[in-house]
């Protein structure tokens, strides 16, 4: 627990630190880097658990103790120990129903089954395409002392749970919001969580991953906490895709944030892997390890400055798995390489046994690409010469079986691509361009498909000039470009309809991009914009059918100041008759937020 300080003092020192250490991004107009306006909405506990455990650790390593706390203090305003007990809701006064065996209304993980088609079909959405209409909020839950809220929340047996920026996870009533537990992780949450039944336990576990690269398990009816390993022993691992349970087996992707640690000079670029872990559920024992790049790094070359570079790095596993039940068979799309050479595994589809971690088969899409945050810094020291174009998978592929048996990989990329590959091969059968693409641009987070049809949402955030150096972008958003929605043929790729990309006329703050993730229910399509507007879509001809500005105050049954903001990240949770969709996102320019809200029709 802090201790209240002096502001003045140690904001005065954290204003040259701040100069030193972090300006050169965050007022630089880095792409990547928040904007000085976003810090500094955040508590200062949150800047520092940043520094220290969090997204910005691999930069905050080089600051003593005293250091951090007082670029924290300056950039909030506020001293340290001025943020009151965060408040939590209401606890749930009766008792929850009883977790079933068999789910057929859950959305359980980062979609609502193992193909992750995010598709939920009638029965378990509980709505069909003539209620998405009449949807009103029934209630919101607020995030307290975050400034962003891009989690996606599950639901199991009437059950929501939800991670956090703070890195507090919460078990809700999916009825009122009510809670049954929370508990604290290491670091903040990006995960959606994922429960499963363990052989021979009386209650499921909730499983989940911190971007610390901690895993955790947890007991689903209590909140306790029955195990916790960390996923990979290298200083700057983080987990962002959700993990898969299957069979007593929790299949965990690894990414990093060396990508941006490469942006400074003296940081010897770059030694990370990515890879997926198997654990037995039971325990958390690592039961295999699969790298997305073989060889270990290398020392390669000295940059101007004589920090020795290793090399190849990178590939790392952003989304969650995709699992082929019946041919024992688990799909990843990698990220660029973070060094040179560039691996040839990098921006790939791969295909791994899920028994042994074996590689079946690797489909490179993009080849040479290597890049770091160096590449759009003010010193490039640590820039590989290929620079880019970083064009990550950042999506998991889709798993579909066409009406003839055939199994495909449906997968959008940030090259602004949409990809149909051979299940059983890698085969690059088809390739459609819907936007430029980009480090911000084409897919990024997630698409859809109800077996006719595949769903992709288009990003293409980009920024304007406003002064200032400009380095790879600036941090005010572009009104006018990306966005978009369209729906392509499973077969061969054909475009079907596309809707236009919102418009976001002079609202400040604002971006047309639809980089989260989207969700599908029988005849409707859910997107959620940078815009701060949640949307539905009809998937016969792309009309809007329903829309709902989540940027804006609400009154949440915990009484927390709360309000929504940007939408990117996770997409819409749906089951049981609700649409679940947090909102606020700062990161890139957009607006901060920290709330769940909830939809029913007619907010019954």
């Amino acid at each position: 627990m802090f201790v209240l300080t002096a502001v003045p003092a140690l904001a005065q020192d954290g204003a040259a630190l701040y100069g030193q250490y972090c300006a050169v991004c965050h007022d630089g107009g880095v792409v990547r880097a928040p904007a000085r306006r976003a810090l500094g909405e955040m508590t200062p506990e949150r800047l520092v658990a940043s520094l220290e455990t969090g997204l910005m650790r691999a930069q905050g390593s080089a600051l003593n103790d005293d250091q951090r706390r007082a670029i924290a203090v300056f950039l909030s305003g506020k001293p340290l120990g001025s943020m009151t007990a965060p408040v939590t809701a209401p606890r749930c006064t009766r008792a929850p129903a009883a977790f079933s065996n068999a789910r057929p209304s859950a959305w359980d993980s980062w979609s609502a089954g193992f193909t992750n088609d995010r598709y939920q079909p009638r029965p378990g959405a509980g709505l069909t395409a003539a209620d998405v209409p009449k949807l009103k909020v029934k209630w919101t839950f607020g995030f307290a002392g975050d400034t962003s809220a891009a989690i996606q929340p599950t639901i199991v047996d009437g059950r929501v749970f939800v991670g956090s920026s703070s890195g507090r996870v919460y078990a809700l009533s999916l009825s009122d919001g009510c809670a049954y537990w929370t508990f604290d992780a290491d670091a903040q949450v990006r995960t959606a969580t994922t429960v499963g039944r363990e052989r021979g336990s009386a209650t499921p576990s909730v499983f989940f991953a911190d971007v610390a690269a901690n895993i955790y398990s947890l007991d689903a009816a209590t909140g306790q906490l029955r195990w916790k390993k960390r996923g990979d022993d290298h200083p700057v691992a983080r987990i962002t895709g959700t993990p898969k349970f299957l069979d007593g087996r929790l299949y965990v992707p690894m990414s990093s944030l060396e990508e941006l640690a490469g942006a400074n000079p003296k940081y010897p670029c770059c030694t990370f892997r990515g890879s997926v872990i198997a654990l037995d559920a039971s325990n958390g024992n690592q039961l295999w390890r699969t790298y997305t790049i073989g060889e270990t790094p290398k020392p390669t070359i000295k940059n101007k400055v004589g920090t020795q570079l290793y090399g190849p790095s990178g590939a790392s596993v952003w989304s969650s798995p995709t699992i082929d039940v019946a041919r024992k068979t688990m799909y990843i799309g990698t990220g660029d390489s973070y060094s040179e050479p560039a691996a040839p595994t990098s921006d790939a589809i791969m295909a791994l046994d899920l028994d042994t971690g074996g590689i079946k088969w690797v489909s490179q899409l993009t080849a040479g690409d290597a890049w770091n945050l160096a590449c759009g810094g003010i010193d490039p020291a640590n820039c590989p010469a290929s620079n880019g174009p970083d064009f990550d998978f950042g999506s998991p592929p889709m798993l579909v079986t066409l009406p003839r048996g055939e199994r495909r990989l449906i997968v959008g990329q940030k090259s602004g691509v949409v990809h149909g590959l051979d299940a059983n091969t890698g085969k690059v059968l088809w390739s459609t361009r819907i936007g430029k693409g980009g480090m911000l641009g084409g897919v990024e987070w997630g698409s859809a498909t109800d077996g006719r049809q595949a769903y992709v949402a288009l990003s293409d955030q980009s920024f304007k000039r406003t002064g200032g150096p400009v380095v790879i972008g600036m941090t005010t958003l572009d009104p006018v470009i990306g966005g978009g929605l369209f729906a392509l043929r499973l077969t061969d790729g054909v475009k079907i309809w596309n809707a236009a990309a919102p418009v976001c006329g002079d609202r400040p703050m604002c971006s047309p991009a639809q980089s989260a993730a989207i969700t599908a229910i029988p005849g409707v399509v859910f997107s959620g914009s940078v815009d701060g507007h949640l949307r539905a879509y009809s998937a016969e001809d792309g009309r809007v059918l329903w829309d709902f500005d989540t940027a804006r105050d609400f009154d949440t049954v915990n009484k927390v100041t709360a309000h929504g903001g940007s939408i990117d990240v996770g997409g819409p949770a749906i089951a049981e008759g609700v649409v679940l969709q947090t909102s606020g996102y700062p990161t890139y320019g957009g607006k901060s937020g920290n709330v769940l809200i909830a939809f029913t029709v007619e907010g019954r």
